[in-house]
């Protein structure tokens, strides 16, 4: 999921991170990847082993729709958008998030 020298992602954040990426608008596979890595300032690196699975279980889930268009290289690319359940998804697991971490601070500080 992410690079040797950084840290890795816990199981489950990948779709978190994603639909947070796709709230923006729709996006290619290699534009997720790139919006994560710029959103998390340079610290996170999506690699497309971990993506594509992720992607594909995100739209069996009926989290996100897809269709084939053009990318800004002129190339035939596959663009994701979040749907109004993966919204929903993406409220709860954010939630989430926030309650572990905190959690995890908390630990952390004593």
């Amino acid at each position: 999921m992410a690079k040797s020298t950084e840290p890795s992602l816990l199981q489950g954040t990948l779709d978190l991170l994603i639909l947070h990426a796709l709230q923006r608008g729709e996006l290619h596979g290699f534009a997720i990847a790139q919006t994560i890595h710029l959103l998390s300032d340079q610290v996170l690196t999506v690699e497309e082993g971990s993506l594509y699975p992720a992607l594909y279980r995100l739209e069996l889930d009926g989290a996100i729709c897809a269709h084939w268009g053009v990318s800004e290289n002129n190339r035939r690319a596959r663009y994701y958008e979040i749907t109004k359940r993966g919204r929903k998804l993406l409220a709860a697991q954010a939630q989430t998030w926030n309650r572990l971490s905190t959690a995890v601070q908390i630990v952390l500080s004593r």
